[in-house]
């Protein structure tokens, strides 16, 4: 099942595998703490087929334990000690997970009983193909989260081909696909996965110096802050080679000015979705949001505007929620995108677009000229009932510096007189409103009404 992710480990026991809480853990400690576990799950009641539960961070036995639970073909529930505790036992309800461990921010580890497990019929298809199984909860800002099941196998297919070895940041959190992804590869090309206790540019950018990171995989939310910040001149980044940036999109002005302030690393935008796995990417250039999708194991349609996307790493389906894919196993992204050849540039999700009129606004568009302003830190672009117009555009903003009534006021007419410049009449936010508090979640994704 993993053996040629093994194999690699044995290989290069010596190596740098795992760097946690500074303290560098090589490919033969992790192959220890791998078999160990190996032999303890039985004992602790995860046998092939057992749902498991492990709520954890990138913690060396977090990820032994990970591939420990594959390699006896479980099926895992990863949840995020950061961004899962309010949830935790929803989650264990919704995945009728069987067994419950926790590892703490010391790499403790407890085991117990979560509960009978109630009747799952997806879990019934890993279990006759005795394949490891992979859920996944979607970020559920509005209304429960949906459980996306996987089949392990056709996730680790893509990892056989042997790839770059490098040195990466697990930004992206472990309960995420794109933490995961970021995990399966490095690990199963001989890298370095550097873990971080908090996720701020300073905290970020220090790992890079220190551990000399090559690849940081982020958010754009996460890289408009480090630009606020400035936190990039305060780093030796001589090690970073490459970031890529997705899970929501990227305004196009902080793009452009990321690449102008550090034109000697690539920046590489990359897809995926919980549902379907990461799709290979490729930017058309460093500072164009224009991207092609797809690679080994994918294909892609563009459907009225919306992009499809047929994969045989998708997941087998919800645990709590209809099945999405069409009779012929095509999934809809909800990503509207517009097409140039073989490339797409996404403009956002359907649900977020802002119907005025009969014309659409992709918020997308709106913030990133908000945000050429140099008063502005954040803006979030959002839509509002309206009787006339159906809706009108509305703009959250906070300032870089903090201000009084009067100049809140300034700000709020700076911001409509900007937009009024730059953007059609009916993108042009007819509400602003001046907040302090940080418009993205933990997952440095925007946060969005």
């Amino acid at each position: 099942m993993i053996e040629f992710i093994l194999d690699v480990w044995k290989s290069n026991p010596g190596g740098d595998a795992v760097v946690w809480r500074d303290r560098v853990y090589d490919y033969g400690t992790l192959l220890r703490l791998f078999e160990a576990w190996k032999a303890r799950l039985p004992e602790l009641g995860a046998k092939p087929g057992r749902v498991v539960v492990l709520d954890a961070d990138f913690s060396p036995n977090a990820v032994a334990l990970f591939f420990a639970l594959i390699d006896q073909r479980c099926i895992l529930v990863p949840l995020s000690t950061t961004t899962s505790r309010d949830k935790r036992a929803q989650f264990i309800r919704i995945a009728a997970g069987e067994i419950a461990i926790s590892i703490d921010a010391s790499d403790e580890v407890t085991a117990e009983p979560a509960g009978a497990g109630d009747e799952r019929p997806l879990y019934d298809t890993l279990r006759e193909r005795q394949h490891p199984g992979l859920v996944l909860f979607s970020s559920g800002s509005t209304g429960e989260s949906k459980a996306a099941v996987h089949d392990f196998v056709p996730l680790l297919e893509k990892f056989k081909v042997r790839r770059k070895t490098l040195r990466a940041i697990s930004f992206l959190l472990y309960d995420h696909i794109g933490g995961v992804n970021t995990m399966l590869y490095t690990l199963a090309n001989g890298g370095c996965l550097v873990t971080v206790e908090r996720r701020d540019p300073d905290s970020v950018l220090a790992a890079v110096t220190a551990h000399r990171v090559e690849l940081l995989p982020t958010s754009p939310t996460f890289l408009n802050l480090m630009l606020l910040s400035e936190a990039y001149k305060r780093h030796d980044l001589s090690s970073l080679r490459i970031i890529t940036y997705g899970t929501e999109p990227m305004p196009e002005h902080t793009l452009k000015r990321l690449h102008a302030l550090l034109p000697e690393i690539a920046l590489q935008q990359t897809y995926g979705l919980s549902e379907l796995g990461i799709l290979q990417s490729k930017s058309r250039e460093p500072d164009s949001l224009w991207v092609k999708v797809g690679g080994q194991g994918f294909e892609t349609r563009v459907v009225d505007g919306v992009l499809h996307v047929k994969a045989r790493s998708s997941m087998l389906g919800y645990l709590n929620a209809p099945s999405p894919f069409t009779d012929d196993g095509w999934f809809n992204t909800n990503d509207v995108v517009e097409v140039d050849g073989e490339y797409v540039r996404i403009l956002g999700r359907q649900s977020d677009i802002i119907n005025v009129g009969g014309e659409k606004v992709y918020p997308a568009e709106v913030e990133s000229v908000i945000q050429e302003l140099d008063e502005i830190a954040e803006a979030t672009v959002y839509g509002e009932k309206n009787a006339i117009t159906g809706n009108i555009v509305c703009a959250d903003v906070t300032a870089v510096s903090r201000l009084d009534d009067s100049s809140q006021k300034e700000l709020i007419a700076l911001v409509k007189r900007h937009c009024r410049e730059k953007l059609q009449k009916f993108k042009v936010p007819v509400r602003v409103n001046v907040v302090s508090e940080q418009q993205h979640t933990e997952r440095f994704k925007k946060s969005r009404r």
